[in-house]
């Protein structure tokens, strides 16, 4: 991504973001709600106007027909029929995708929803939602996952086990773009890339942010970046 630039009502809301995220890692978008994240994700994915910059994807401009089997998307807003059940909507899906005919039963369990396979969308609580949302992003052999706030109002128990497989994922040689608001998340990713208002105020691992803000809580870390003590891009 080069000098990435989105407007909207006439207002920089991105503005000249570059950045590149190494294949099969884990990379952390953290930041306020409204900072930009889910507009950079938009971007990256291919769904959103830009104003400028360009935005590459697995080689490919990002929204290319060569990357619609390639890239796994999880919105905030789970996208599913309310009157099919979970295993419904992921059989078709499934078919749309041309992925395996057992993928729908694969990923139902990779997220912990085999108890509510047979459950109505609508019938499903909010966490439930999301998870089955994040089972349509996993159907087939997605090389970029984009998540966005994939772990919302998920208890901690399964938010440990979602973790553990993004990184099972990044194995594989699977690359992750997980946003989200809970700095306590920031510490599972290889690296972070922190925005506030539109623009990063970091880019770097865990550690390095921590060394070089002098604290040893990332929330603090990010704090400092914030007031201005410090300025890592």
């Amino acid at each position: 991504m080069s000098d990435l630039r989105v407007e909207r009502g006439g207002r920089e809301v991105v503005r000249g973001l570059t950045f590149e995220v190494p294949r099969g890692s884990v990379v952390g978008l953290l930041g306020p709600s409204g900072c930009g994240k889910t507009t950079l994700m938009r971007s990256v994915v291919g769904v959103q106007i830009v104003a400028g910059g360009t935005v590459t994807v697995l080689g490919h401009p990002a929204g290319s027909r060569a990357l619609r089997r390639r890239v796994g998307y999880a919105t905030q807003n789970p996208a599913l029929y309310a009157d099919l059940s979970v295993r419904e909507n992921l059989r078709y899906f499934a078919s749309v995708l041309g992925a395996p005919r057992a993928d729908p039963d694969r990923v139902i369990e990779e997220v912990g929803l085999g108890d509510a396979r047979d459950q109505t969308a609508v019938s499903l609580s909010g966490g439930q939602l999301h998870r089955a949302s994040l089972a349509v992003a996993l159907l087939g052999a997605p090389e970029l996952l984009v998540l966005d706030e994939p772990t919302v109002g998920l208890d901690p128990v399964l938010r440990v086990e979602l973790w553990a497989l993004f990184h099972e994922l990044a194995a594989r040689e699977v690359t992750l773009l997980i946003s989200s608001h809970v700095m306590d998340e920031a510490a599972r990713c290889e690296r972070l890339l922190l925005m506030r208002e539109g623009t990063l105020l970091a880019d770097d691992t865990p550690e390095a942010l921590r060394a070089s803000t002098g604290t040893d809580d990332l929330e603090d870390a990010f704090l400092r970046l914030v007031q201005g003590q410090e300025t890592v891009v």
